[in-house]
């Protein structure tokens, strides 16, 4: 037994947590040493390293922590090469209407899922907002919103891959209930972003029509490793998992297969030399991220074995928490606590063990993942939106004023889909 209580436990490690946080820690070491932290607390410290190595050699674990750093290091890579601005541009060529470039090209960049990726896509967004004339405040919520519409159904979504592994449900199941509320998120975003903006069309520059087909060929280029990757993860996610050898399908490494496909072509398109390759290996932002998603599983057991979950699942079963609202709020705060839907998802996945038998029902593992999801967008502590604000010299309160309405449009739609599903 440990020192105190699993209750007084629990309170404690989220009390510490919240304080990494208005420290700023990184994630990966808050979700590490949160769970080191409550294990002292309400475990037997003999247990505390057959705990850490149960995490640790976990095939799940393993293929996801393995997954986030080939999905983080393919889009380092991009940025690296050059390929990225390739992309971008021949986007903004192929498409003659600034709206609909505003609407896609962050959502296209949105696919390389790194802290603060929103910066990549803002000298691009505000090129193209220039020509509709949109103040800052309203570049900000373009660039912020749209990048984020594509998260809800990208099979390749590092915090996708978490929530599947923890609550035992395929990644297609969860995505599929994701796409009414990624339709509301576009829709939102034009009304909102582009309310009484009149349309402006591209000038045509004599003799560039017919280098349309030569940018599409760009486009086809440059978007391939991603391409590739997806295709990749969707092709072996489709194959009977009796035809994949070593149990590697079931315990995730199909993403982690997919991956490596990605790369190889990434590696083929650029003509890679190994400076470059090299270069994402010297930052500490592809551990950091790689860290976080291990920390996400060592929370999930430490929790277990302290028997969290026990609690809150006495709480419902005496009908002092409505299970619903625990659904929707617990992924919701510690989404937006945290700033990453991965840390939202664990905590409540780690609470949520003793209500739900594992695999969750798909509808319950779709609306932790979007009520994380939607938490973490409006997250102060979101990197995307802390770096995008000071791109555009927007200030956060003004960027709120067309996110917080935009949040609650889509919270709802998601909660429908619950119910109604």
């Amino acid at each position: 037994m440990g020192f105190v209580s699993p209750a007084i436990a629990i309170v404690a490690a989220l009390c510490f947590l919240v304080v990494l946080l208005y420290k700023r820690v990184n994630l990966g070491v808050i979700l590490n040493v949160t769970a080191l932290f409550l294990a002292l607390l309400a475990l037997d410290w003999t247990t505390i390293p057959a705990a850490v190595y149960e995490t640790s050699v976990d095939l799940p674990t393993v293929s996801v922590v393995l997954a986030t750093f080939g999905i983080i290091l393919l889009s380092q890579l991009y940025r690296e090469t050059g390929v990225i601005n390739r992309l971008s541009e021949s986007i903004g060529k192929l498409i003659n209407n600034p709206k609909i470039v505003l609407s896609v090209l962050p959502a296209v960049i949105g696919l390389l899922p790194v802290a603060g990726g929103a910066l990549m896509s803002a000298p691009l967004v505000d090129v193209e907002a220039e020509k509709l004339k949109l103040k800052p405040d309203r570049k900000a919520y373009v660039n912020l919103w749209f990048r984020h519409t594509v998260f809800p159904v990208y099979p390749l979504n590092p915090p996708i891959i978490t929530t599947a592994l923890l609550t035992g449900v395929a990644i297609p199941l969860i995505i599929l209930r994701q796409i009414p509320v990624v339709a509301v998120m576009v829709v939102v975003g034009l009304i909102v972003g582009f309310w009484r903006v009149p349309n402006v069309k591209n000038k045509q520059i004599p003799g560039e029509q017919h280098k349309h087909n030569s940018n599409f060929k760009e486009f086809m280029i440059s978007f391939s490793p991603l391409l590739a990757t997806i295709v990749a993860a969707i092709v072996l996610d489709l194959i009977p998992s009796f035809l994949i050898p070593f149990g590697l399908s079931q315990n995730g490494f199909d993403v982690v297969i997919a991956v490596l496909v990605g790369l190889i072509v990434m590696t083929a398109i650029s003509k890679l030399d190994f400076a470059v390759f090299a270069k994402p290996f010297k930052t500490w932002g592809i551990y950091g991220i790689t860290f976080a998603a291990y920390g996400a599983f060592l929370l999930r057991t430490m929790m277990v074995i302290a028997g969290i979950s026990s609690i809150f699942s006495s709480l419902v079963t005496s009908g002092s928490i409505d299970i619903t609202l625990l659904l929707i709020i617990a992924p919701a705060v510690f989404g937006l606590l945290t700033g990453s839907p991965a840390g939202g998802v664990a905590v409540s996945v780690s609470i949520l063990s003793g209500i739900f038998s594992v695999p969750f029902a798909p509808k319950v593992a779709a609306l932790v993942y979007i009520s994380a999801f939607l938490g973490y967008t409006i997250a102060p502590t979101h990197l995307c939106f802390t770096f995008t604000a000071d791109y555009f010299k927007c200030t956060l309160g003004r960027m709120y004023r067309y996110v917080i309405p935009s949040f609650l449009v889509t919270f709802l739609i998601a909660l429908f889909v619950y119910f109604l599903f």
